[in-house]
């Protein structure tokens, strides 16, 4: 632990881990105030639903753009560009309570952090190299969104009761604005002009080499598989486990979990090879899938979702490390925008076909998580075959 925020001596690290901290803060103090008025509103689940399907949209839609420019341009003006473009249009919220405007406004979002994130990944190595001290600052980002996604959403529906809809749409346009004067704060690197400038080049590269295909691999198929469960988990706790708060205690397990394995990440990481890690760490997703949605009562399943945490963030985090370190800095903003759209694509299928898998006639929610526990185990092996070519 100490020596993951060790890493925050560096000042650039520091300010853009510290942007990243108050705009994930911010985005999930409203992930569940968005959701409930526009539910309060219609009255709909579709129309509520719709808020995440308008999410997911852009990052498949905008990837190749996002990385091209993460390559091609100054990282650091991407970055501010896309909080403010973020802000904007979150603070269209608090011109009308039409419903309508939610969705929109979360796409134009939603297209701002899809550019945001691929530069974010390309320029931390930038600021880090691509030594033990970028696994420490992935290792860091990991234990902050984990902290965020754990205090974000109770602490915005709380507030939502008390200080209104509008304060914490509001306060999520501001954190926009933090972030980007953080960034507008850090050092300019000299930026290396692309060899390739196409915007299939992220593409093309992970075709050519197997180990960080492997990787991207490996993750689509977690995503799949998660996503399909996700959508299951609220379901499957109030029916199986005993009410609402049983959920509740479910998901905050998910994010302790995350929280508990990310000072893990750099030490293992100096010990083990990231392919190793990533498939020792998707098995352990796959088990504790099973056992989630086998547990007959609250503590065993609070345990295996603990245990879906550690594993994830473990996942995550080595996977991302070694693809930074594997590809060359003019081509990272493309091939973190390939990964990303992976990611979304992968999402938004799994969160559809999860639940008619589960409410198929002769299945059932147990047989949903067995086959994504298959899906994520052979994850697993293609990141252990990865291992041949790292």
């Amino acid at each position: 632990m100490i020596r993951t925020f060790a890493v925050l001596a560096n000042r650039d690290l520091r300010l853009l881990w510290l942007s990243r901290a108050v705009s994930s803060f911010g985005a999930w103090l409203v992930v569940v105030a968005i959701p409930a008025h526009v539910f309060a509103q219609t009255g709909s689940t579709t129309a509520t639903g719709l808020v995440v399907a308008a999410q997911y949209l852009p990052p498949v839609l905008l990837g190749p753009l996002a990385g091209s420019l993460a390559d091609r341009l100054d990282r650091r003006h991407v970055m501010v560009a896309s909080d403010l473009l973020r802000a904007a249009a979150i603070a269209v919220l608090l011109l009308s309570d039409e419903f309508w405007l939610v969705y929109p406004v979360m796409a134009v979002e939603s297209a701002g952090t899809v550019l945001f994130r691929p530069a974010a990944q390309a320029h931390i190595p930038t600021i880090t190299g691509t030594g033990p001290t970028l696994a420490a600052a992935n290792s860091l980002t990991a234990l902050t969104d984990g902290a965020m996604r754990l205090l974000g959403p109770p602490l915005g529906a709380a507030l939502l009761f008390t200080a209104g809809y509008h304060t914490l749409i509001a306060a999520d346009a501001i954190s926009y604005l933090i972030s980007a004067a953080l960034i507008a704060r850090t050092t300019r690197h000299p930026r290396v002009t692309p060899t390739r400038t196409q915007l299939s080049a992220g593409a093309v590269f992970l075709r050519d080499n197997p180990a960080p295909r492997a990787l991207v691999l490996s993750l689509t198929l977690f995503f799949a598989g998660n996503a399909a469960l996700s959508a299951l988990v609220v379901p499957f706790a109030v029916i199986e486990l005993g009410g609402e708060l049983q959920a509740g205690l479910v998901m905050s397990a998910l994010g302790a979990g995350s929280l508990l394995g990310a000072p893990a990440v750099t030490p293992l990481m100096d010990r083990f090879a990231a392919h190793l890690l990533l498939s020792a760490a998707l098995l352990g997703i796959a088990i504790g899938f099973v056992l989630l949605f086998s547990a007959p009562t609250l503590t065993p399943a609070l345990l295996a979702a603990t245990l879906i945490g550690i594993a994830g963030v473990l996942a995550l985090t080595s996977a991302q490390t070694a693809l930074q370190r594997a590809t060359p800095t003019t081509l990272l903003g493309r091939v973190t925008a390939v990964l990303l759209m992976a990611e979304a694509a992968a999402t938004l299928s799994g969160s559809v076909i999860g639940p008619i898998i589960a409410g198929a006639p002769g299945s059932s929610t147990l047989i949903t998580a067995w086959a994504a526990a298959a899906l994520t185990a052979l994850g697993a092996a293609v990141a252990l075959r990865g291992n041949r070519y790292a």
